[in-house]
C-alpha cells in the first residue's frame, strides 16, 4: 500500500508559522476557500480518492495523527475548555480512533457493489447498488467536542472516497489551530483542507456549492446553513441539540441511576448536546434521587469542584453568562449554584422546584445545571415529552421493562437509551442523528459511509428475450396491453412479471 503524498514544504512551513499553539488562529477568507475548493474538486475529478488503497492510507494517517499528537490535543482542549486529560482521551481521541479503525477493517466490504435479489424477469440480468463518492463535502463541527465532532464525520467522508473541507469551531481556537496545523501534515494536501471561518461567514461558505454539507451545531446556525444550501440544491446532514429528557421511574436502582446521570450531565462542565437536559422524576423517589446526586457530586469532584482536576469550565463568557442567567432565574438550588465570572466557572448545580414555564425549560442548557421536575407516573412523563419538540436523545431509568418499552415506543427522538446516557451516541454500529427539530440524517460507522455516498442503482441487461420485451414498443395494441395487464396481476403472487418491460 502506497503512503499518502507528502505535503509541500512551502505549505507546511506556512501552516507552522501561522498555527503555532497559543497564537491567534488565522481566519480563512471566502476567496481563499474558493481556491481550496477548486483544488479539492480537481483532485476528486482526477480520481485521486477513488482507490481503496488511497482511502486506507488516509484513514491510517488519521490514527497516526491522534497517536503521535495526543499530548497536543490534551493541551489544546485543556486551554479551550479546561478539559481533563481523561475526558479528552476517552471522549475525543479514542472515539475517533475507533471510527477510523472500524472503517479500515470494513472498507473493502463497504465498497463492494450490493447485489439485489433477482426475480423471474431478471433471472439473466444483474441488479446492483453501487456506492459512489459524492465529490467535495464540507464538514462543520461544533465546539463542545471539537476533535470528535470534526474528525468522526471526516472518517466517513474519507472512507466513502470524497474530498473534504473541514471547518472546526472558532470558539475552541487552540483546537482549531492545532487541526489547521496537523491535518496538512498527515492527509493529502489536495484533497483535504482545514478552513477557519466565523459564524457570520457560514452562509457564504456553504453557498460555494459542495456536494454535501455536514453540520453539527445549534438550530439558529443550522437554519442559515440549510437556507444557503437550498439555493444550490446541496443536500445537508444536520445534527442539532435540543432539550433531552430523562425519566427516572420509581422502580430503579437510585444509586446507579444518580451516578450515570451525574457523569453524563456534568462531564465537560455540562457542555454536551447529548447529555440529559432535565429530569422527569417520579414524585415518590425525588428526595432519594436528589440526595444520591449530592453524594455523586461529592464523590466525583470533592467538596469544592472548583479545585477538582476532573471538572471543566465554560468555553467563553457568552456561554457562561447565558447559563448563569438561566440558573439564577429558575427553580431552587439544591446543590451548587456558585459562579466565578473571571474563571468562567459554574459549579455542578441541581435545581429543584422547577416548573415548565421557567427560563431553563425554554432553552437548551449548555452548562453544568440539571433541573428536576416531578411527574406522578409514566403516562405524565410521556405526555410531557411529546408536548415538546423532538429531542436528539430520550433517556429512561427503570427496572421495569414495560416502562422502558413505553418510553421507547411512545416518544420520538433521534436516539434512545435506557438505564444509561450518552453511550448510544458513541457506538460505531449505531446510526446517530436527529429527527424533526433535532436535525436530519445520521452518521457513525457504516452510516457515515452511506451519508457521504450516492447509492447508484445499476441494471446490467443483455439483448436476449426481445420476443417478450417487444410488447412495450409502439404501435400500441390492445392485445399487447392485455398481455401486460395479465402479467402485472401475476406479479402480486410470483414477483416481477410486471417487469416484462
Amino acid at each position: 500500500m502506497s503512503s499518502p503524498p507528502s505535503p509541500s514544504p512551502n505549505r507546511w512551513f506556512k501552516a507552522l508559522r501561522r498555527t503555532r499553539l497559543g497564537e491567534p488562529c488565522l481566519k480563512t477568507y471566502p476567496l481563499e476557500c474558493v481556491e481550496l475548493l477548486k483544488r479539492a474538486r480537481a483532485a476528486f475529478q482526477a480520481g485521486r480518492t477513488a482507490k481503496e488503497g488511497f482511502r486506507l492510507a488516509q484513514l491510517e494517517a488519521v490514527v497516526r495523527m491522534l497517536v503521535e499528537h495526543e499530548c497536543d490535543f490534551v493541551d489544546a482542549l485543556g486551554r479551550d475548555l479546561h478539559k481533563p486529560r481523561f475526558e479528552t482521551v476517552v471522549s475525543e481521541l479514542i472515539l475517533v480512533k475507533n471510527e477510523a479503525l472500524h472503517a479500515i477493517n470494513n472498507l473493502k466490504k463497504w465498497m463492494q457493489p450490493q447485489h439485489v435479489e433477482r426475480n423471474l424477469s431478471t433471472t439473466l440480468d444483474e441488479c446492483l447498488v453501487v456506492n459512489e463518492p459524492l465529490g467535495v463535502v464540507l464538514i462543520m463541527g461544533t465546539w463542545c467536542s471539537p476533535v470528535q465532532l470534526c474528525l468522526v464525520p471526516l472518517v466517513g467522508a474519507i472512507a466513502a472516497g470524497n474530498c473534504a473541507m473541514i471547518n472546526p469551531p472558532e470558539y475552541t481556537s487552540h483546537t482549531a489551530e492545532l487541526l489547521h496545523r496537523l491535518i496538512p501534515s498527515y492527509l493529502d494536501n489536495e484533497c483535504f483542507h482545514v478552513i477557519v471561518t466565523g459564524t457570520n461567514d457560514l452562509a457564504q461558505i456553504v453557498g460555494l456549492k459542495f456536494e454535501h454539507v455536514f453540520f453539527i451545531g445549534n438550530r439558529e446556525e443550522a437554519g442559515r446553513v440549510a437556507q444557503a444550501a437550498a439555493l444550490t440544491l446541496t443536500p445537508v446532514t444536520l445534527v442539532l441539540g435540543g432539550k433531552n429528557p430523562c425519566y427516572v421511574d420509581q422502580q430503579c436502582d437510585i444509586t446507579t441511576t444518580a451516578q450515570r446521570i451525574a457523569w453524563a450531565r456534568f462531564h465537560n462542565a455540562g457542555q454536551s448536546a447529548v447529555a440529559p437536559d432535565y429530569i422527569l422524576c417520579h414524585v415518590d423517589v425525588k428526595e432519594r434521587l436528589v440526595q444520591a446526586l449530592k453524594c455523586c457530586l461529592m464523590q466525583f469532584y470533592g467538596s469544592d469542584p472548583r479545585e477538582s482536576r476532573s471538572f471543566g469550565r465554560m468555553v467563553n463568557l457568552e456561554t457562561f453568562n447565558r447559563t448563569r442567567d438561566l440558573l439564577w432565574r429558575s427553580g431552587k438550588v439544591a446543590v451548587g449554584g456558585q459562579v466565578i465570572e473571571a474563571e468562567k466557572y459554574i459549579a455542578p448545580t441541581i435545581l429543584t422546584e422547577v416548573v415548565e414555564s421557567d427560563p431553563i425549560m425554554q432553552h437548551e442548557v449548555f452548562g453544568p445545571v440539571l433541573p428536576i421536575l416531578t411527574v406522578k407516573n409514566v403516562d405524565e412523563a410521556v405526555a410531557f415529552i411529546n408536548k415538546q419538540e423532538k429531542p436528539l436523545c430520550v433517556y429512561a431509568y427503570s427496572s421495569n421493562s414495560k416502562v422502558i418499552s413505553r418510553l421507547m415506543s411512545e416518544t420520538s427522538s433521534g436516539s434512545f437509551c435506557s438505564n444509561d446516557s450518552i453511550l448510544q451516541s458513541l457506538m460505531v454500529v449505531l446510526p446517530f442523528g436527529g429527527v424533526g427539530a433535532s436535525g436530519m440524517g445520521s452518521y457513525h460507522g457504516r452510516y457515515s459511509f452511506d451519508t457521504f455516498s450516492h447509492r447508484k442503482s445499476c441494471l446490467l441487461r443483455g439483448t436476449r428475450f426481445e420476443c417478450v420485451t417487444y410488447l412495450r414498443y409502439p404501435p400500441y395494441e390492445d392485445r399487447n396491453l392485455s398481455l401486460m395487464t395479465w402479467a402485472s396481476t401475476l406479479s402480486q403472487k410470483s414477483q416481477g412479471w410486471c417487469q416484462i418491460l
